[in-house]
């Protein structure tokens, strides 16, 4: 049994509703080099042991114990969603891209020769959607802060290079290519001081996001030298904090019996005690990562220290797409005392089209999924796509005089005049992204569309949000 742990003279955790087995708290991670040694690999066919060679030496694969143990039926791994959400699947690649990698590993060729391939393999498969590179790159004194995004104007992206990677990695992930070495495709910064003169500057910022990859990865004391010049500081615009993180379901030791446990629990608490809304943002794809009791260890000891947790994943083919899973997912997740707040769709990077579900099929299954559910799980907003312009959320299909049209609000935008803003586009059964929409009604353009994303907004001071 743990101990009791005392985060300070006045924060008591509660005591541990059950045993960890010891021998699952230190983590093991496993990709291309060793995850034969996984005697669960035994179940595997010969096809699906092809696949993960294959796919993962284009797209990134790493796993763990925790995954590996408790989360995946390897009883029904044909259709299991833990399953295909971390592990490599044949159909992520395109065939022809699935046969060039084949035909050369197969070739016996060298390291280098596999490596070229794959990155012309990964530089047609978009490696950065939403215009990242280009457009939502701040600045400050006139130069660019390499490592942060401002895409919309309260809200400053944060990525830690300590944090460039995950306990494990998901199949269906926007960032891979920070995973598959392709360097200059990584967001990361050490300049840590620079992320808070820029938010001092830029007073119009109320949120940090600290994303990643994962910046739960990072050690507590890393992770510290990042929120203490920020709390010292005291700097009346900042009221959130949020961390994007997959730890909860991934690896919740971290927050459980991890060397840095307590550490890390601690500087949470000293921001939420200085007056900071601090919000864990976790990724939960799949019912099954909310039911073992380390998970709910992990989240009472987060809610002990006054960290709020949001929900969120992607709608995703072979994992989650049917309205029985979501309604189960916010009502377990809603339970546990975490918020639901986004259903999104998969970008238009990487294993897209595995992993995409129609508009149409998407918003149904989220209106399916949302009547099977209490006010109280309804705090859930989607399905959302994540690109260009902002977020657009699918509001339905409709009939508007005799045209079959998209319903589709504008949730938030790089132009803070755009929120809000519905709009319509031409009906398409098949369509996945918004890049295949048409206005509706006979406009050639999209409202959003008539403005450059180039354009920025200037701020009093030396700040500049690119937007």
């Amino acid at each position: 049994m743990l101990r009791l742990t005392f985060i300070n003279e006045n924060s008591f955790i509660p005591p541990l509703l059950a045993e960890i087995n010891s021998s699952t708290m230190k983590l093991q991670s496993y990709s291309l080099h060793n995850y034969r040694n996984l005697p669960q690999v035994n179940n595997l066919t010969e096809e699906q042991i092809e696949a993960i060679e294959v796919v993962g030496n284009v797209l990134p694969f790493k796993t763990n114990n925790y995954v590996v143990n408790e989360l995946i039926n390897w009883n029904k791994i044909g259709n299991d969603p833990m399953f295909k959400l971390t592990f490599p699947q044949k159909g992520m690649l395109k065939e022809e891209h699935y046969d060039l990698m084949k035909s050369v590993l197969r070739s016996n060729a060298s390291r280098d020769e596999i490596k070229n391939t794959a990155n012309i393999i990964r530089n047609e498969l978009n490696p950065h959607p939403a215009g990242q590179m280009e457009h939502n790159v701040p600045q400050i004194n006139g130069e660019k802060i390499i490592g942060m995004q401002h895409k919309y104007r309260e809200t400053v992206l944060f990525f830690p290079s300590q944090g460039q990677t995950c306990h494990a990695y998901c199949t269906f992930c926007f960032r891979w290519p920070q995973f598959v070495g392709m360097d200059e495709l990584k967001f990361a910064t050490k300049e840590a001081l620079q992320l808070r003169d820029y938010v001092k500057e830029n007073k119009e910022v109320t949120d940090i996001l600290f994303t990643g990859g994962d910046p739960m990865i990072m050690k507590a004391k890393i992770f510290g030298t990042y929120i203490i010049p920020l709390l010292e500081d005291k700097i009346p615009n900042l009221q959130t904090i949020r961390i994007g993180t997959k730890a909860l379901s991934y690896w919740p030791y971290k927050f459980i019996s991890d060397d840095d446990s307590d550490e890390l629990l601690s500087i949470l608490e000293m921001a939420v005690n200085k007056g900071i809304n601090v919000s864990v943002m976790a990724h939960f794809s799949h019912p099954v990562e909310l039911e073992t009791e380390a998970v709910k260890i992990a989240i009472k000891k987060l809610r002990a220290v006054g960290v709020q947790i949001r929900t969120q994943s992607p709608l995703l083919k072979h994992i989650n797409d049917s309205p029985e899973t979501w309604s189960d997912m916010w009502r377990k997740q809603v339970n546990l005392n975490c918020i639901p707040y986004y259903m999104f769709l998969p970008r238009d990077t990487g294993a897209q089209q595995y992993f995409a579900v129609s508009l149409e099929e998407s918003w149904n299954i989220f209106r399916a999924a949302y009547q099977k559910v209490s006010g109280v799980c309804r705090t859930v907003r989607g399905p959302i796509m994540s690109c260009t312009p902002g977020k657009i959320q699918v509001l339905g299909v409709n009939d508007v005089g005799n045209e079959k049209v998209f319903t589709l609000r504008m949730l938030q935008g790089r132009n803070p005049d755009w929120v809000g803003r519905p709009f319509f586009a031409k009906y398409n059964e098949n369509t996945i992204w918004i890049d295949d929409l048409k206005p509706a009604f006979g406009d050639k353009k999209f409202f959003f569309e008539s403005s450059a994303p180039e354009a920025t907004e200037s701020e009093p001071g030396n700040g500049t949000i690119v937007l």
